[in-house]
């Protein structure tokens, strides 16, 4: 159950990530699936920062989006 609640909140950080990276995304598709990786990413970096930004749903969400913006950012490098 835990995997599946990390899926779902991925999904929705790749999709807000791919909002947010207007014309550096890559489909909604590879979107959700880099945000998935994103919420690792995020989850890893705020831990090694000790950064919580709140707890819960919504603390998970801008987590992983920002994870995912990252994914992002680093994927769209290598687009190019």
């Amino acid at each position: 159950m835990n995997l599946l609640y990390v899926l779902l909140i991925g999904a929705i950080a790749g999709w807000l990530a791919g909002k947010i990276m207007k014309g550096g995304g890559f489909g909604l598709l590879l979107n959700i699936v880099l945000g998935i990786v994103g919420g690792f990413v995020g989850n890893w970096l705020f831990g090694v920062l000790n950064i919580n930004l709140m707890e819960g749903v919504i603390g998970d969400v801008l987590t992983g989006g920002i994870g995912a913006v990252v994914v992002l950012f680093v994927a769209g490098l290598f687009k190019k």
